[in-house]
């Protein structure tokens, strides 16, 4: 199956799922939860406060060598949006993408999809885990904090809880 198919194809609009296709061009569908879409806006939403010269995209497709993957957030300058902004699937990743962590998740599919991101452009891959903390890296790399976006918080939180 390929990629532009699942996007036209009626039956699988409006699905509450994340979908990727494997290297095999199979359908991969993961439930989100209602903290996943919270996870999601908040960091889109610090994102646009904190960068210029760009575009924040929720559930970005990406065509990597396993096939398309799709980050949870992503941000790209306007010289990349403009090459991706049109296209079914991204063909270079934009520079940062993030992953939101759900139960399902692996250590090993998250170092994979991290190597993918990298590999079809990506500079940075974050990774918000269940409880809101971030963790940024560079190809091979931890950081203490995102090299692109130095001022992003470690940990996303509630407004109500933020001072």
């Amino acid at each position: 199956m390929q990629w532009q198919q699942i996007c036209d194809d009626p039956l699988l609009q409006n699905l509450p799922y994340k979908i990727e296709l494997n290297q095999w061009g199979q359908i991969v569908m993961s439930p989100a939860r209602v903290k996943h879409g919270f996870f999601q806006n908040r960091i889109g939403s610090l994102l646009e406060s904190l960068l210029t010269g760009g575009e924040v995209i929720t559930e970005c497709a990406i065509q990597t060598r396993d096939n398309v993957k799709v980050a949870d957030v992503a941000w790209a300058s306007d010289e990349r949006a403009d090459i991706i902004l049109d296209e079914v699937s991204a063909s270079i990743a934009p520079e940062i993408c993030i992953e939101i962590l759900s139960g399902s998740n692996t250590i090993e599919e998250m170092e994979f999809k991290q190597n993918l991101y990298f590999d079809a452009g990506a500079q940075e891959v974050w990774v918000c885990d269940r409880q809101g903390n971030v963790s940024f890296y560079i190809r091979g790399k931890q950081l203490e904090s995102s090299e692109f976006v130095p001022d992003f918080p470690q940990q996303i939180k509630r407004r109500k809880n933020q001072n």
